[in-house]
């Protein structure tokens, strides 16, 4: 069991690599933070031999990405439908028309 916790572990340290390199291209926070708890949640499942770092480091990703931290996620409404963010929907003319 110790071996799959250590894959596991191992196997959150390279997402948190991997979103910090996008964090570095992009600059986007969200992807920060998600990383840095990926990352935090590996390491402590590998030195303390247990599996309850990688639910709850799992858990704590999710809850960053439903409260809109991930990139690319859109605006919602109130009513929870996709906001429209440009165009004719807002009353922008496009000056190649008139």
């Amino acid at each position: 069991m110790i071996y799959v916790i250590c894959a596991f572990g191992g196997l959150f340290i390279a997402l948190c690599i991997a979103m910090l390199y996008v964090f570095y291209r992009d600059r986007h926070f969200g992807i920060f933070l998600m990383g840095v708890t990926y990352g935090t949640s590996g390491l402590l499942a590998i030195s303390l031999p247990h599996w309850w770092p990688l639910v709850v480091g799992f858990v704590m990703v999710w809850l960053l990405k439903l409260m809109g931290l991930e990139e690319g996620a859109q605006p919602r409404d109130e009513g929870g439908g996709m906001r429209d963010e440009g165009g004719e929907g807002r009353g922008i003319k496009d000056e190649r028309k008139t």
